[in-house]
């Protein structure tokens, strides 16, 4: 009896400790940086793999952070040749109305005025201008009710999840005065996770990085030299001789609607590293001001490059263990040596060199002859030993590899010697079946 209520004890007790530091140690995980945020996430730019994250799949208010896909969906049209720098655009009635409320639009336009694409799109980028946004959403969609579509469609092709897009702006509807874009309601306003807004991010960077020629420009001069000169202070505040600089950084958007909370998408590179980071609804010490957001997003910079570092992992030429060779058909010779055909370098933690392993797919376990020097037979990635957020996107995740391919070409052989191969193989298979059959008599 007494050895049955020791072991009963012994039980509870274990259960208790197991349930009270379970989740000490998930909340110690998920939050180490204690970034004080609804959500944030820190990502390396060039893979998008994801190094830290904190409620990343919450959707929430992105205010004028939406501009991000504006400039998408701009970008786009130009390279495209659909849009023009030079393009001129007459002011519309309700982009008229939009630009004049000094509450909503930073840059009020004339009426009737005629304004080019570039600078619209930098009163956009450099000073979060409503009424230019809403003039470009005209410009490439036909009407901000369209391209507000554009937006939506634009976001599930680049594999966004949890995200909806109601206007160009970021605005809350209501402060649109009755027009805001058919279907959308009064009081709707913009909404993403923060993986998805550091994902757009991700993909504007890496098709259109030329958005940080202008997301850069710290400050600059609307129609400088005219009656309507106007003078744009970037609202990203830790760009070089700003409030909150912060070496390094050039871009991304800044956000804030008292629904959103303050929001910022920013990008920084030194020393050949690059980081991604978004934080939404940020705080210090309970409040939200309009340093919180470059605040919490510089804690997120300080981690990465005091801790990350490119790091050459396996060289070119690198062979595994398993995979030297791959065997080839009707070939002067057998079998072919394969081997990396880059170095496999990553931005990876100090001192973590070990917890990566290699591991090579072979996507052709046989060639067949002739076969050419370099020719790709499979890929090399590394497996993380330690705690792995995975990557943004697909994309990002291949460009975490490297091409496994052949050393040295080879020839197809002649008749001949293929004809004489196979009479060999041929009287090895059956003198392996006569030596098998006698060895069953016995």
């Amino acid at each position: 009896m007494k050895t049955w209520y020791k072991s009963f004890i012994i039980s509870i007790v274990a259960m208790f400790l197991f349930l009270v530091t379970l989740p000490q140690n998930t909340k110690a995980e998920e939050d180490v940086l204690n970034i004080e945020a609804d959500a944030a996430i820190l990502v390396e730019a060039e893979t998008g793999k994801i190094l830290y994250q904190k409620n990343i799949d919450a959707v929430l208010g992105i205010a004028s952070m939406t501009k991000m896909m504006t400039e998408y969906l701009l970008l786009e049209a130009i390279h495209e040749g659909r849009v023009k720098w030079d393009q001129e655009y007459t002011v519309s009635e309700y982009v008229y109305q939009i630009s004049q409320k000094r509450d909503l639009s930073n840059v009020p336009l004339r009426k009737d005025g005629k304004y080019t694409v570039r600078e619209l799109y930098e009163a956009m980028a450099i000073y979060s201008a409503n009424g230019a946004t809403v003039a470009i959403a005209e410009i490439v969609g036909g009407s901000e009710t369209n391209f507000v579509k554009m937006m939506n469609e634009k976001a599930k092709e680049l594999g966004l999840k949890d995200y909806k897009f109601v206007n160009a702006t970021g605005l809350n509807n209501k402060d649109l005065g009755g027009l805001h874009p058919a279907g959308s309601g009064d009081n709707d306003e913009n909404v993403m996770s923060a993986r998805a807004v550091a994902t757009l991010a991700y993909h504007l960077y890496h098709e259109f990085p030329e958005i940080l020629e202008t997301a850069s420009i710290p400050r600059k001069y609307f129609r400088e030299g005219t009656d309507d000169q106007i003078k744009m202070d970037n609202w990203n505040w830790m760009l070089p001789g700003l409030v909150a600089a912060y070496e390094g950084v050039d871009g991304i958007k800044t956000g804030y609607t008292e629904f959103a909370g303050y929001c910022f998408t920013g990008t920084a590179e030194r020393n050949g590293m690059r980081f991604i980071t978004v934080v939404m609804n940020a705080k210090t010490n309970g409040k939200g001001t309009h340093l919180s957001r470059f605040e919490q997003t510089r804690k997120m910079l300080d981690y990465a490059f005091s801790n990350y570092t490119v790091q050459q992992l396996y060289p070119k030429g690198y062979t595994t263990k398993k995979y030297k060779t791959i065997t080839v058909k009707k070939g002067k010779e057998k079998e072919v040596a394969i081997a990396t055909k880059q170095p496999l370098s990553l931005v990876i933690k100090r001192g973590e060199e070990k917890k990566y392993k290699p591991v090579v797919v072979i996507e052709k376990e046989t060639l067949t002859a002739p076969v050419k020097k370099g020719q790709k037979v499979g890929y090399m990635y590394v497996k993380y030993e330690g705690t792995d957020y995975g990557y943004l996107t697909k994309e990002g995740e291949k460009a975490a590899q490297v091409d496994v391919v052949t050393k040295q070409a080879v020839e197809k052989a002649n008749g001949f010697v293929l004809a004489m191969r196979a009479i060999g193989e041929l009287f090895s298979d059956i003198w392996h079946g006569a030596s098998n059959a006698i060895k069953g008599l016995f």
